[in-house]
């Protein structure tokens, strides 16, 4: 998908409400770190992932594509340390990109709920577009790697996904054994959620809150 200057640029003038214009890019540099994420809201699950670390590409790609999100993410990290770096920055430029595609949130669902099952394994996840970014994470994992990723980096990507894109977040494992399975049904379950929440509802006027805010 080619995006325009207009269409990776918003500001306080963006209408979130217009599903045209969910769309965002953020970039963040640091020394660990080069991260940039593109996203729109309102895509088809089109994935372009380059980070460096193949099992976190294939996360992400199951995250965009049930999340029907159009992602791209580039990242360049200092992986001969270990995929820590990467993986959180990750998720923190993931976040504020998202937060940028939702603008004011006016006329979105807000809540949401998905329980993904993937053979033995079944993971709930719960989300509330709340301007409150918060991660509650009950997915106990035996083993300390998939291959030569940490099986403790998802619980750090969601917990900056979380809190810089302001929603909160809860995922727990219901049930399984096999890591591979408990993580990819945690990235699956909580793009099921999020499609749901960041969904345009028709009977929803302005921002789904009493408080007129989120």
């Amino acid at each position: 998908m080619s995006l325009s200057k207009e269409d990776l640029v918003s500001g306080p003038t963006k209408d979130a409400t217009s599903t045209a214009h969910r769309r965002a890019s953020v970039s963040r540099t640091t020394g660990e770190t080069d991260v940039t994420v593109t996203l729109d809201l309102d895509g088809q699950g089109d994935c372009s992932l380059a980070t460096g670390v193949g099992f976190f590409d294939h996360m992400l790609n199951a995250l965009g594509r049930h999340a029907l999100l159009d992602l791209t993410v580039e990242a360049r990290g200092d992986t001969w340390v270990d995929d820590h770096h990467t993986v959180e920055d990750v998720g923190i430029v993931m976040g504020q990109a998202l937060r940028e595609a939702l603008g004011d949130k006016r006329g979105i669902r807000r809540f949401s709920d998905a329980c993904v099952p993937m053979d033995e394994a079944l993971v709930l996840a719960a989300i509330d577009v709340s301007g409150r970014g918060e991660l509650f994470w009950d997915l106990p994992i035996k083993v300390q790697k998939v291959g030569s990723f940490d099986t403790e980096l998802a619980h750090e990507f969601f917990v900056g996904l979380a809190r810089d894109a302001g929603i909160t977040l809860h995922v727990r494992k219901l049930a399984g054994e096999n890591a591979h399975h408990v993580i990819e049904c945690a990235f699956k379950a909580v793009a099921r959620a999020l499609r749901i929440a960041v969904e345009p509802d028709p009977r929803v006027s302005g921002v789904p809150s009493t408080k007129g805010s989120l």
